[in-house]
């Protein structure tokens, strides 16, 4: 898999051409100029860090957060969007240095922080930590988000469904090429 840069109309795949992804790259990394919509033609799935934000319209997009846009039983929430509000599309972006990528590196920060700002003592903090940890931790970025779309593929077979990726150093989006 690897990254594929947006700079141009032409570079985005013919998959994507004339759906609600080409109006994403559109917006976010061209800065096309608003249109008034009138109701959401796209679900993003994306994490939930903070130094992210996607540059679209009021109305475009369903979004949805979680760390490291792992939507593991997250499922009904998506199945609303698709249900409700007729969305045929999702795009699943993970972005370059996520939080949840080597989760055990930040044991000690976690547990601390726990103690620290929400009272919690030692032992509960550890606890909880341990107990969510390994089903939060995404390992590397790209592979997970492809993974993801894999499973969601399997779930939602009449979806377009895609792998993209947010770099925080530039902020813009790039495809993701599936194997």
């Amino acid at each position: 898999m690897k990254l594929v840069p947006v700079k141009s109309k032409d570079d985005i795949f013919p998959q994507f051409k004339n759906s609600p992804i080409e109006k994403l790259f559109d917006y976010h990394n061209f800065f096309h100029p608003f249109e008034n919509c009138k109701k959401a033609e796209i679900l993003v799935g994306m994490c939930m860090d903070n130094r992210k934000y996607l540059h679209i319209p009021d109305n475009f997009a369903y979004i949805l957060r979680s760390g490291g846009a792992n939507f593991r039983n997250n499922e009904f929430k998506i199945s609303y969007a698709i249900a409700i509000g007729n969305i045929k599309t999702f795009a699943l972006v993970c972005h370059n240095h996520c939080g949840m990528v080597n989760l055990i590196s930040r044991k000690k920060k976690f547990i601390d922080g726990l103690i620290k700002n929400a009272g919690w003592n030692k032992f509960d903090a550890e606890k909880h930590f341990w107990e969510n940890a390994p089903r939060f931790e995404i390992g590397s970025e790209i592979n997970f988000i492809v993974g993801e779309c894999e499973r969601l593929r399997f779930c939602y077979p009449k979806i377009l469904i895609a792998p993209l990726f947010f770099n925080v150093d530039d902020n813009l989006l790039y495809q993701i090429k599936e194997k």
